[in-house]
């Protein structure tokens, strides 16, 4: 008789145990191939709302549609199998109400697969946090620089300098931990006050622009490659320059083409005789 046995992936509680035994490992993914290639490498893949911008050119992730995440969530499921693939809830899905948040929250899981979702928010949302939680929903929190807020907030800046917006951020840190959030991402945040909340709070924290100190760190995976080079926020350090390699094989392409040397006989398909 012959067992058949399957991968298991890392789960949020897994994610969370990470904290104070070793940095934890996170990019974003969008796609079934770029998925297939970070899974090995990651504790967890973010299929962030980020997506808007990075493949659909939209100047914030205000535009993300719920279906819009769905389908990327599934292509990133369908590409991985060890890493935990968390999914951003997409502005005006969850805000209006704990039970907005579950309906958005129960579908993406139910259509994914995947293991828990993300949202933005600090003290406002820990009621929504502990309602998700307590009715098996795992959620990756987000506080510091929210990018669905850019609207009121006057867009992107590093948050935490100054008394009111140290405050702020404690208060929200502790609220979601509290509400049970099984790590929080802390983006944007000022170097001392990121450290300082990472050495307080329960959970794990991931920093993006954040701490060394961190009990993790994300990246967008275009970022990261050098794929995406509208503009390269100060936190972001480029581990391959992708968009030049691929620029110099689409020339090549081209040329290749408009002198009919590709594609050549052994590109084709012939008949046997």
């Amino acid at each position: 008789m012959s067992v058949q046995t399957t991968k298991r992936r890392l789960s949020p509680a897994s994610i969370e145990a990470l904290k104070g035994e070793r940095p934890i490992v996170s990019l974003t993914a969008y796609t079934t191939p770029i998925a297939r290639l970070l899974d090995p490498h990651v504790d967890f893949l973010l299929v962030g709302d980020s997506l808007g911008m990075v493949l659909y050119g939209l100047d914030t992730t205000v535009g993300v549609t719920l279906d819009m995440m769905i389908a990327h969530g599934q292509a990133v499921m369908r590409g991985s199998e060890r890493a935990c693939v968390v999914i951003d809830l997409p502005f005006g899905s969850y805000q209006e109400s704990k039970e907005q948040a579950f309906r958005t929250s129960a579908r993406i899981l139910k259509e994914t697969g995947c293991s828990a979702v993300k949202l933005e928010g600090g003290a406002e949302m820990a009621e929504t946090v502990d309602f998700l939680v307590s009715r098996g929903i795992p959620v990756l929190g987000h506080v510091g620089l929210m990018p669905q807020l850019v609207n009121t907030t006057g867009g992107y800046r590093s948050v935490g300098r100054n008394e009111k917006e140290v405050a702020k951020i404690r208060r929200d840190a502790k609220a979601i931990d509290d509400a049970g959030a099984f790590a929080i991402v802390v983006e944007g945040t000022v170097e001392p006050v990121a450290r300082e909340i990472t050495a307080t709070l329960r959970c794990p924290t991931i920093g993006i622009g954040a701490s060394p100190a961190c009990d993790g760190q994300i990246l967008v995976s275009d970022d990261m490659l050098g794929i995406f080079n509208d503009f390269k926020p100060r936190f972001v350090k480029h581990f391959a320059e992708l968009a030049p390699a691929i620029s110099t094989a689409v020339e090549a392409y081209a040329n290749e083409v408009k002198a009919r040397t590709f594609p050549g006989i052994e590109h084709t398909f012939q008949v046997k005789r």
